[in-house]
């Protein structure tokens, strides 16, 4: 499950540039650094045929107001009564540099694209007193299987307006992606105690 995911200055660069194609500016420096839920953090959601990047909290309160539901399954968000309106009706994409899965044994590895500095997350949010969105997660790809069995669902940069406004299109993307991914060098000497 995707608990955490991160934004590195390249990233930050896409985000700006992706504001600037719809006449936004973000700043930069609110954006870096590692992104946890009950966070604030950037988004993407469409309103009036537009893209617009805005501020969300990572999270749905949970029930019991004890800690938040930060993922769905993309298998069954359309079944289940908390997220069936919001996928329906709010859907977000999320842009990051990566994400991090934990092991078994609580080891941390981080996931890149390779070529890609930007990776976008498929996601949707809830309005409530301020607006909180959910990444989407679906079967783990033969990149994170080894660490995990669960990966947020990575969207395409040309899928993003057909997730976020076409109303059918966004069910096939719903499905499990096989997108090559890389694990970030830092954590090298963590992943050869994976295997």
């Amino acid at each position: 499950m995707c608990g955490r995911y991160y934004v590195d200055d390249e990233t930050a660069r896409e985000i700006e540039q992706l504001v600037r194609e719809i006449d936004n500016k973000i700043n930069r420096e609110r954006l870096t650094g590692d992104v946890y839920p009950t966070s604030q953090a950037m988004v993407l959601v469409s309103r009036d045929r537009q893209v617009l990047p805005v501020r969300q909290r990572f999270g749905f309160e949970n029930f019991q107001k004890k800690g938040v539901i930060f993922n769905a399954r993309s298998e069954s968000v359309l079944q289940k009564p908390l997220f069936r309106e919001s996928i329906l009706l709010r859907r977000a994409v999320i842009p990051c540099s990566g994400f991090y899965e934990w092991s078994k044994n609580k080891e941390k590895a981080a996931f890149y694209r390779e070529h890609h500095p930007t990776m976008f997350l498929a996601g949707f949010y809830q309005r409530a007193e301020e607006d909180r969105f959910v990444i989407l997660t679906t079967n783990a790809n033969s990149f994170v299987a080894p660490v995990h069995d669960r990966m947020p669902l990575i969207l395409e940069k040309d899928e993003i307006r057909d997730w976020l406004s076409d109303k059918e299109a966004f069910r096939d993307m719903l499905e499990e992606r096989q997108i090559p991914l890389k694990r970030r060098q830092e954590y090298e000497q963590q992943e050869l105690k994976l295997f």
